[in-house]
Formats: C-alpha cells, sequence, structure tokens
C-alpha cells in the first residue's frame, strides 16, 4: 500500500480549508442575506410581483356657515388598463374608444405600453362606466373615483378656489386647507407573473382611502348672494373695471360676504365665464392667454393694494380723539387750500367753495381735506405712524387665502416728510388692501379690538364632530371704547347729513364714510382713472355688519358717494332684514313704512305668480337660486307666511332649484334637457338613473318638485319627437 506523501498531504489539508472557508463564506453570506437583508428584499420581490391602483380619498365638502355645501366631490370613475392581460388589443382599443369617445389609435397605444398599469381617461359617466363593464373586456378595470363640483358654479369662486385633475387644491380655500381636506388614498393591490399577468392566486386586496374633514366657512351663503348681485348690478351701471365688496362681522371679524366680480366657474377655471371673452381668447397666445387666467383669478379684495382716499380719515381722526388732540367740537377753517407747504399748493375737494369755519364733527361730515391735514399736524408723524400700524396697515391680516398684500406705508418715521404727513391725513401717498381697511373700520366700530379676518370657523369630520376650531382671534386694542362710541356717532352724521346721503336706509342708522381716489398706475397718477369706495357699519347703536363697496375706474361719475354708497345701502337693507334686526322708524319714516299684519303665503305657487302677490303687498323678494325658470316652484320663504314685518320688506324665496335638503334632494326639472346635461345634473346630485331613448327629455319619474332619497333610482325618457 501506497503511503500519501507529504505533499499530498498538503495538498488535501489546503483544499479541505479552502472548502471549508467557501462553505462557512456562503453559510455568513445566506445568513446575511436572511437576517439582515431579508426584509428588504422581500419588500423588492412584492413590489415586483405586485400592481397598485390608487384609489382616490373623498376630499372633504366645503360648507357655508349654515350648512349649504359650496364645494362637493360627486361620484365619477377612471378607466384603466393592465397591458399584460389584454388579449386582443386592436378589438379592446376599438370598443373602448367607441365607448368613451376617444381616439381608437390613441387608446391603442395606451393599451400596449410596456407598463404594469395605464390610466385611459378619468372622471367618465355613470352610463359609460355600466357599458364598459358589461363589455367584460380582459385587462380593463372602472375604479370608482371622484371629481370635484361646485354647484353653484362662479358662485364665491375667489374664496373657495379650486383643484387640479387630481382633486389637489390650486386657489382659495381648496389650496390653503388641502391637506385637511385631501383625506389619505387608498390602494387596489393585485399580484402578478414576470409577464404582468394576475396571479391566480393569493387573491387580491384593497385598502380603503381615509376622507378628508369637511371646512365651514364664516361666509353665510344668502348674504354672500346679496353682496354678488348688488356688485353684478354696479359693474352693468358704471361700467367699471371691477367691483369688490366685502361684509364682515365687526365683534368677530368673520367675513360674512366676499366678492370681487368678475368672477370665474371653479368648474371650468380656465375658461371665461361669457362668449364675448372666449371669442377674444382664441386669438391670443398660451402666455397672454396664462396672463388672463391670473387675472381672473386674482381676488381684488386681499390681492391688490389702493390709495383709500377719504375713508382712511376714519383713523386719522380716531387716532387724533384717542390721544386727545381734539374732540368733536375742536373748531378748525378751510380756506379750500393748504398753502404753507414749501414747494407744494394742497386743495379740499370743494377748493371752489369752502366749507369756511367749521366743528371737527362737521369736517368729518363734508369730508373736509384740510381739516384733516390739520389733525395730522396736531397728531405728528410718530402718532400717525403709530396708529396707522396699530390698525394692522403694511402688514398682512393673515387671512386664509394664499397672495395677501401687506399694502404700502412709509418704511419709518424718518421718511415722512411735511409734505407726506399732510397727504396721507386724507388717504393719499399709502396704499392699503381692501381687507385691511374694512378690518380696521370693524376695530373703530366694536370697540376698538382689531380682529383677525376669519374665513373658516370649524373642520368636522363626516358624523359632524368638531376636529379643529377657530376660535375670534384679538390681536390687540387700538382705540378706547369711548372713542369707538365718538366715532360711531361722527359717521352716522356723513350718512344723515354728509357725504354719505345715498346710504341712507330707512328704520336704521347707518354710519359711514365715502372715499375718492385718483389710480396710480406705473407710480404714476392715471388721468381718468379713479376708484369710488364707501365703508359703513351697521346699526350705527349696535354694529352687526361693515360694508366696504370698491368700484375700480367707473365711467362717467366716480365719487364713492355716488357709485358705491348705494350699493351699500342696498347690501345693509337686505342682510339685516335677513338677520331679523327690527328696523326703528322715526315718526318721519313710521308713515311710509308702516307695519302690515302677516306676510302671504306663496309656497308652491311658479315663481312669476309669487313675486306678483308680493309686490302687489308692497314686498321686495329675493331668491338664492342661479338658475331660475318659467316654471320655477317656490317650495320655502323666509320669514314664513303669517310673521308680521314691515312694508317694504324683502321675502326670501327657496325654489325647486335648491335640490338637496340634508338626506333628501328636491327632484329637478329635466324636461328639454339633453343627455348630456341631465348626465351632469343626476351625477351631480350622486343619483342613480336609467335612461331610454334619445333626444330630448319627454318624461321623468318621479316628476320635478318630489322629495326623494338620495337612494332613489330615477328614470327618465328622451323623445327626438318636439311638442
Amino acid at each position: 500500500m501506497t503511503v500519501p506523501s507529504n505533499v499530498s498531504k498538503k495538498r488535501l489539508i489546503f483544499i479541505f480549508i479552502v472548502v471549508t472557508i467557501v462553505v462557512l463564506s456562503l453559510i455568513v453570506r445566506l445568513g446575511y442575506i436572511q437576517i439582515a437583508t431579508g426584509e428588504e428584499l422581500k419588500k423588492g420581490a412584492l413590489e415586483q410581483w405586485t400592481k397598485g391602483i390608487e384609489i382616490k380619498s373623498k376630499r372633504g365638502i366645503i360648507y357655508d356657515r349654515n350648512g349649504k355645501k359650496l364645494a362637493i366631490s360627486v361620484s365619477s370613475y377612471t378607466v384603466w388598463a393592465s397591458p399584460a392581460d389584454i388579449k386582443d388589443p386592436a378589438n379592446t382599443a376599438k370598443q373602448v374608444a367607441e365607448v368613451l369617445e376617444m381616439d381608437e389609435g390613441i387608446v391603442h397605444e395606451k393599451i400596449t405600453k410596456k407598463t404594469n398599469v395605464e390610466k385611459i381617461k378619468q372622471w367618465i359617466s355613470k352610463e359609460e362606466a355600466k357599458t364598459l363593464r358589461n363589455l367584460k373586456l380582459s385587462g380593463i378595470e372602472i375604479v370608482d373615483d371622484n371629481k370635484r363640483f361646485y354647484p353653484y358654479e362662479d358662485f364665491a369662486s375667489h374664496i373657495i378656489g379650486f383643484t387640479d385633475i387630481d382633486n389637489y387644491g390650486l386657489y382659495g380655500i381648496e389650496k390653503t386647507y388641502d391637506k385637511y381636506l385631501t383625506g389619505s388614498p387608498g390602494r387596489w393591490v393585485k399580484t402578478e407573473d414576470a409577464r404582468g399577468r394576475q396571479m391566480p392566486y393569493d387573491g387580491e386586496r384593497i385598502y380603503d382611502a381615509e376622507d378628508g374633514l369637511n371646512v365651514v366657512l364664516t361666509i353665510d351663503e344668502t348674504i354672500q348672494h346679496f353682496a354678488e348681485k348688488a356688485a353684478m348690478e354696479s359693474l352693468i351701471t358704471t361700467k367699471a373695471k371691477n367691483v369688490s365688496i366685502i361684509v364682515m362681522e365687526p365683534d368677530t371679524g368673520d367675513i360674512l360676504a366676499m366678492t370681487t366680480l368678475p368672477q370665474y366657474n371653479p368648474n371650468n377655471p380656465r375658461e371665461p365665464i361669457n362668449e364675448e371673452e372666449k371669442k377674444e381668447w382664441e386669438s391670443l397666445s398660451d402666455e397672454e392667454v396664462k396672463k388672463k387666467w391670473y387675472d381672473m383669478w386674482r381676488n381684488f379684495a386681499i390681492n391688490d393694494a389702493y390709495e383709500p382716499g377719504s375713508t382712511f380719515k376714519l383713523v386719522v381722526a380716531a387716532a387724533a380723539l384717542e390721544e386727545n388732540v381734539v374732540n368733536v367740537d375742536t373748531q378748525f377753517y378751510c380756506n379750500g387750500f393748504i398753502r404753507d407747504i414749501p414747494g407744494v399748493v394742497l386743495k379740499c375737494a370743494r377748493w371752489y367753495n369752502p366749507h369756511g369755519a367749521q366743528t371737527l364733527r362737521e369736517g368729518v361730515e363734508n369730508s373736509c381735506n384740510v381739516v384733516f391735514v390739520d389733525l395730522g399736524r396736531k397728531l405728528g408723524k410718530q402718532k400717525l405712524y403709530k396708529y396707522i400700524k396699530a390698525f394692522g396697515f403694511g402688514e398682512k391680516t393673515d387671512i386664509e387665502l394664499t397672495g395677501e398684500q401687506g399694502g404700502i406705508i412709509p418704511a419709518n418715521v424718518d421718511v415722512i416728510k411735511e409734505v407726506n404727513l399732510a397727504t396721507m391725513s386724507y388717504g393719499h401717498g399709502i396704499a392699503v388692501t381692501p381687507i385691511q381697511l374694512i378690518n380696521a373700520v370693524s376695530a373703530i366700530a366694536n370697540g376698538g379690538n382689531l380682529m383677525k379676518p376669519r374665513l373658516v370657523s370649524q373642520l368636522i369630520d363626516n358624523e359632524g364632530n368638531v376636529v379643529i376650531e377657530n376660535k375670534p382671534e384679538v390681536k390687540r386694542q387700538v382705540i378706547s371704547k369711548n372713542t369707538s362710541k365718538t366715532m360711531l356717532d361722527m359717521m352716522e352724521g356723513v350718512v344723515s347729513k354728509g357725504t354719505g346721503a345715498n346710504a341712507y336706509v330707512p328704520g336704521y342708522k347707518v354710519a359711514g364714510k365715502t372715499g375718492t381716489a385718483q389710480k396710480i398706475i406705473d407710480g404714476k397718477y392715471a388721468p381718468g382713472k379713479y376708484i369710488g369706495s364707501f365703508v359703513a357699519v351697521a346699526p350705527a347703536s349696535n354694529p352687526k355688519i361693515a360694508v366696504l363697496v370698491i368700484v375700480d375706474e367707473p365711467e362717467g361719475v366716480y365719487y364713492g358717494g355716488s357709485v358705491a354708497a348705494p350699493v351699500a345701502a342696498k347690501i345693509i337693507e337686505e342682510t339685516l332684514s335677513y338677520l331679523e334686526i327690527k328696523p326703528e322708524f322715526t315718526e318721519e319714516e313710521k308713515e311710509q313704512f308702516e307695519y302690515i299684519e302677516k306676510v302671504p303665503d306663496v309656497r308652491n305657487m311658479k315663481i312669476d305668480e309669487a313675486g306678483k302677490v308680493l309686490s302687489e303687498l308692497g314686498f321686495k323678494y329675493t331668491t338664492e337660486s342661479f338658475n331660475i325658470i318659467e316654471d320655477s316652484m317656490v317650495i320655502d320663504q323666509f320669514p314664513l307666511p303669517g310673521s308680521e314685518v314691515t312694508k317694504g320688506s324683502i321675502i326670501d324665496l327657496y325654489l325647486d332649484e335648491d335640490y338637496k335638503r340634508e338626506d333628501k334632494i328636491i327632484m329637478p326639472d329635466l324636461k328639454g334637457k339633453t343627455r348630456e346635461d341631465v348626465i351632469k345634473i343626476l351625477d351631480g346630485l350622486g343619483l342613480e338613473y336609467e335612461f331610454k331613448g334619445e333626444g330630448a327629455v319627454a318624461d321623468q319619474d318621479p316628476m320635478p318638485g318630489t322629495e326623494i332619497d338620495i337612494n332613489y333610482n330615477v328614470k327618465v325618457e328622451f323623445s327626438d319627437t318636439k311638442e
């Protein structure tokens, strides 16, 4: 027997050691893979095996302060393709294109891409989804989705804003509260093989989406309607560039209404709201059209600063009274001009017929520039600047909207020259935003507290539980209650005896101030371009509302007392009546506005018949509906029949166009409408439906005006036959 040599033994030992090292290395490597990186690799494998389709969360509702839905999410559907599961791409593309009215080539391109899933079309109608599902096409999936819908269209659009195609807020409250409204998306997860085909085992999982919170605004839909209607009338009458109105509750800082006209429709935020502008846009370049978008979305009330003119005199007067440098009976003299400032001559608006001797009270009523230049001098630039800052000018109010401007005031006291002190005293040489001005005037009216303006009061869940509450916030006290009371008394004189006479409202004491200022464009005063404004609080004895009306570039007459004060008067009258604040008539007014025993019952009448009945009895009436037709029925009214009100009072009529009532729906009148219009209306209301025939609606079940449950299946019959 041959004995292994030492060389052979060494070779065997070397091989054994090498094999041992390799085996140990593999064991260590395997252990590392299984223990240290196992979870990560498992996750990677699952990502390769699974495909997921996002399930959109339902965006929260935006309510007005009384629970009216101003922005909702309606049920919709999105079509997805799984290219690997499609057996006959050509036939599938043809059928899908026919149902969705898409180009067959585009559909074919989408369903043959080398991807796990591909979106074909978002937000298809319920009828299209039903038709596609009935075709049972392999690889084609219809997922429940939701689409943002604004039932009142352009109503309060600058406040509410709008979303993008993926339901993320882009503007207004939709953007500011986007993280609360959005919620958390869910996911539909499936497993697939290496070729992208769904595996028959392990099933599929659906992770439910979490709905967003609902936002409750301080806006009152009825008061907002009053403001928008008054603004539109003013826009048409004055042919102004725009009209902006804010209604605020002085004690809380709550915004009850805010409108800037023209507006836009958030359902189609990139389209003008009238045909004339649509034609004009057709000839514009892409960049020019984009500029038009931003101009249309711009909210003058917070995004623009302007010279306030004489409305700013209220701040100067309040500061002078608070500092005790004057009282209401302090004497002044107006000869029409201020000539003692080196290098400049300033004049009163009535320089051609000077006011002469007058008290501070009379100077406020007359809006005399000479009086206020003297007030500014008595205060001095340090104290005036202190109050300008204290009333919130030169800084943002932090209202819950994007793009707010801080206005323009002197950087510090040192840059204020004698002429600057004089012009600032009557509202020139500085720039403020409308929201700053009405907030400052509200502080003058409420006892001296500068509030933080509030647009959102609460965030609530779908059960109505309050999740977040925004309480009224006092920023600081600027003037005393005594000064506030004195200012209201003088402001009431502006309306009863002075430049604000056009803001007179029978039965209510209105306190206000007119303003007129030449516009500054590109750093220079623009000839012939003015802003007329009026700010008011009412009732003067116990202010419930503050109103600011701004008419930008009116044609012809441009004085605030002429173009803005009447608009404010109309809003004040309608709003105080709506808030059930009882008028207190003078003896003279009682003869003209006597009490009437009862309000008539006009429910279940057509709108024209109800209007005739009310008009004959001396009542005015209004409605919150936006799509009034001849056959619109009155389904409710306020005040209720039999209520005692004054002659000339406003009766609010609620029509059958106000479809939704909590968990019930008032069935709309569909007769004569096209299939496309009917789909839009019924999808917007979240109703199930069945269609029969083609053409226009000839019959419907249930009939218009019927109160139905939200789960009712509506039957609609179309016909090409014209009556």
